[in-house]
């Protein structure tokens, strides 16, 4: 197994990464294994990762936040290595989506108790991501956020970063296109997920269920952007008014200008348009904690 600690990760740099590397090759070593703890940063994360399959490593578990999380979910996709991760960033969407504790301690507990899960992935122009991505509002939200990394206190952060949104956020003219049909909106803000957040608190009851979901929120003046942004932080935003709901394998969102922000799994980039989105029904192999494993079989027992 090998272990790729951010360097850079917020519970990293307030512990110590000694400290921290110390505690996960304690808390993941058992006999008979081997534990190969990396901490890095920048490229030398990135080879960390990347190396880890050509060096023999069938397990590979990443503690960071979701952008270095999608990053190696895009190059664990279809391929025989089992991906883990460890809650250590700001949002850790999908470490919390599978039921992971915040806490190191707790999570490595999980981590150990986990087994591998056959989950989707998503596409975006080809590149695969694990969870969200989103343009217009939630782009400049993520935006706002990096340049606020440093301000203290979490709360005040995001008020802040929802204010630089919402006055950076304009009407986009797009056209959503499901199946061969494209149709028109006015929104301030579109939001593509692998699978849809149907759980309290940003959680999905499926992570097989080989759909992408496509959110968009038509432009309805400030007060309503406003409205909006603060329901999404609370995860109370959803068949809302104005809210327009899609569900298909593969989407693609059109627009009159070339490129976008586009804020994918937390990181952002500058993206050719249009957008083509697909999901990969069943592409990574995730280690879940078996709690996650059941409840989400039960609801899909439920379902069907």
């Amino acid at each position: 197994m090998r272990v790729v600690l951010n360097a850079k990760a917020g519970t990293v740099h307030d512990m110590g990464p000694e400290r921290v590397r110390a505690i996960v090759d304690d808390a993941l070593t058992r006999p008979g294994t081997d534990v190969d703890v990396v901490v890095a940063q920048g490229d030398a994360l990135a080879r960390a990762i990347a190396s880890a399959e050509r060096d023999g490593y069938d397990t590979v578990v990443v503690g960071a936040g979701d952008g270095t999380v999608s990053h190696a979910a895009s190059v664990f996709a279809n391929t025989d290595v089992t991906l883990g991760v460890l809650p250590l960033g700001t949002m850790n969407l999908l470490a919390y989506d599978i039921g992971l504790p915040r806490d190191l301690a707790g999570a490595l507990d999980a981590l150990l108790k986990a087994r591998p899960m056959q989950v989707d992935v998503g596409l975006l122009n080809g590149r695969a991501f694990h969870g969200v991505s989103g343009v217009g509002f939630f782009s400049q939200m993520a935006l706002a956020r990096e340049q606020l990394r440093a301000q203290r206190g979490r709360v005040l952060g995001w008020l802040m970063a929802l204010g630089k949104a919402l006055v950076r956020s304009g009407r986009m003219s797009i056209e959503v296109e499901v199946a061969g049909v494209r149709e028109p909106m006015e929104a301030y803000a579109a939001l593509v997920t692998v699978n849809a957040f149907d759980a309290p608190g940003w959680h999905r009851s499926r992570l097989d269920g080989g759909l992408l979901e496509v959110l968009v929120a038509e432009d309805r003046g400030t007060l309503a952007r406003l409205k909006t942004g603060a329901e999404v932080l609370v995860d109370a935003w959803r068949d809302k008014p104005g809210i327009r709901a899609f569900q298909a394998r593969r989407v693609t969102i059109h627009a009159r200008r070339e490129r976008a922000w586009v804020a994918t799994d937390g990181e952002v980039t500058r993206e050719s348009l249009p957008l083509r989105y697909a999901v990969a029904p069943g592409a990574l192999k995730l280690l879940v904690p078996p709690a996650a494993i059941q409840w989400r079989e039960h609801d899909a027992q439920a379902v069907t």
